[in-house]
């Protein structure tokens, strides 16, 4: 089989999806894209190195490092500010679920071609 060549413009949003999300991994997003993992842990490389005519990317500003589920006891109490941007993140993700979840519901209801669910 021949090498699949992809545009550009995919290339870059494969990227960037990548990026946007730091619990997100090579292989889950390669996954969700239909992609090879390798390919895109290539295109992030080429990315973050400026290759390809992209701006160089550096990997501490596009990608926070996983954080523990819980807070440290010896820390500091959040303050109020940390705790409405947590807010505000986990509301975009449960969108983000929720209209994954309808597109999914959709596409059952159509590909099963029923339509009293």
């Amino acid at each position: 089989m021949g090498m699949k060549v992809y545009p550009p413009e995919f290339k870059a949003d494969a990227v960037a999806l990548y990026l946007s999300d730091p619990t997100r991994t090579y292989a889950s997003v390669a996954r969700d894209l239909g992609i090879n993992r390798e390919t895109l842990r290539l295109w992030v490389r080429n990315a973050r190195t400026g290759q390809a005519g992209q701006e160089t990317v550096t990997p501490a500003a596009t990608r926070r490092p996983r954080q523990a589920a819980t807070a440290s006891a010896a820390g500091p109490a959040p303050s109020e500010a940390v705790l409405e941007e947590e807010n505000r993140q986990l509301r975009a993700r449960v969108r983000e679920l929720e209209a994954e979840r309808d597109i999914l519901c959709r596409a059952a209801k159509y590909f099963a071609g029923e339509t009293s669910w």
